[in-house]
């Protein structure tokens, strides 16, 4: 086992210590290190490096041309993995200062928190997941980890990405404890590296969690508009939405449709994200942590939104459930990109097909010398790392039918 880094102090460096920060904060110059040591940058914190190398991961950039909820040659316009976690590391900024908790962690786990996702969104997850059921399914949470803890391949004296605890713990309990059913490359990590699964994540986690629900559903309904699947007058169904919908039109009464959505949609992520704050501050108010382990220790999150507005969550989901997520062309494409993944699993696991040597990895040599457990992952490995447009391309290198994904 790999001797684990302790973070040196960094108290009296300036940025590094607990001059802007909560007590309940989690202290950079506390860092619990990393699985490989390494000597302590003097310019960056230890969450500040972690961020830096999730920028410059191939995985990060590969995020350009992966689904949020349209394919990307659907139009420039929509959101892609790329700038949907661009957007949930702004808010979760935004909240971290707020509750005077470490922001540049609560960024790394934002900007970090969809790298294990699949081509094609969910319907990718869900396909590859189908086709892992006997060797422990697929889980985008587990496969972030992989990614940042194994198949990047950059470094010269190790594997991943070696972050610091506190960003892997975040990172795998961002949105809360893990009990029953772990994934196993979670377990098999943890045995490593103890990242205490069953306690909440910090704070900052958890500002990065909720950052996500925020993005989501302002700009969800933003591209659901965009795309035509829904019009500006039936937000009237979702309560917030329509009130803020009411406040644009009675302030704006000529504004043309761009613009009021615009509105609609800042002015949500706004109202959204003090609810948060509030909320956030009268737990914290109520449990008093002391410390960044007191708030881990507490028995509950505290960074969430009231229970007005988790209401208007809810529905906020619900609608685009039905209008966005459910609607007949988005269901025809993810018909067709289920088939395209399930497709490629089959011909790389079955051998009727060579996976290339990509990524700094020669992927068949690989699957060569493994059972069929770990051939599985390292076939669920090669696939989760595509994006749609490598996809579709390695399709129609191998078949014949490649579906057109409109």
């Amino acid at each position: 086992m790999a001797t684990i880094a302790k973070s040196a102090e960094f108290e009296g460096r300036i940025g590094f210590g607990r001059e802007w920060l909560a007590p309940y904060a989690t202290l950079p110059g506390e860092s619990r290190g990393r699985l490989f040591a390494e000597a302590e940058s003097p310019t960056r914190t230890p969450f500040q490096r972690d961020r830096d190398r999730i920028i410059h991961s191939t995985a990060f950039r590969r995020l350009k041309h992966k689904t949020q909820v349209f394919v990307y040659h659907e139009g420039d316009h929509f959101r892609t993995r790329l700038t949907h976690s661009i957007e949930v590391a702004q808010i979760a900024r935004a909240l971290a200062r707020a509750l005077r908790v470490d922001e540049d962690l609560a960024e790394a786990l934002a900007l970090a928190h969809d790298l294990g996702h699949t081509p094609f969104g969910h319907t990718g997850e869900d396909a590859l997941d189908e086709m892992m059921k006997p060797w422990g399914g697929f889980d985008h949470n587990a496969q972030a980890l992989r990614i940042v803890t194994r198949l990047e391949r950059r470094y010269a004296e190790f594997d991943g990405l070696n972050l610091s605890w506190e960003t892997l713990e975040g990172l795998v309990k961002h949105n809360g404890p893990l009990s029953g059913h772990i994934p196993a490359p979670i377990l098999e990590f943890n045995e490593l590296f103890d990242l205490e699964l069953a306690s909440y994540a910090g704070l900052e986690a958890q500002c990065a969690a909720l950052a996500d629900d925020i993005a989501y559903d302002a700009h969800d309904l933003d591209d659901g508009l965009r795309a035509g699947l829904f019009q500006l007058e039936e937000l009237e169904e979702i309560p917030l939405a329509g009130a803020t919908l009411r406040q644009v039109r009675t302030a704006y009464p000529a504004l043309d449709a761009q613009r009021a959505v615009h509105e609609i949609v800042r002015r949500q992520i706004t109202v959204m994200v003090e609810d948060a704050i509030r909320t956030a501050l009268e737990n914290i108010g109520s449990v008093q942590p002391a410390s960044a382990a007191d708030a881990r220790n507490c028995g509950r999150t505290l960074v969430s939104f009231s229970a007005g507005m988790a209401a208007s969550d809810r529905q906020i989901k619900a609608f685009l459930f039905s209008h966005l997520y459910r609607a007949p062309s988005v269901m025809r494409v993810r018909a067709d990109a289920r088939k395209i993944v399930c497709d490629l699993f089959s011909a790389f696991f079955e051998g009727r097909a060579q996976m290339p040597n990509e990524w700094g990895m020669d992927w068949q040599k690989a699957v060569g010398r493994v059972g069929q457990a770990k051939r599985a992952r390292l076939v669920a490995d090669f696939i989760a790392g595509m994006t749609d447009r490598y996809a579709i391309s390695e399709h129609r290198r191998l078949f014949d039918d490649t579906p057109e994904l409109v």
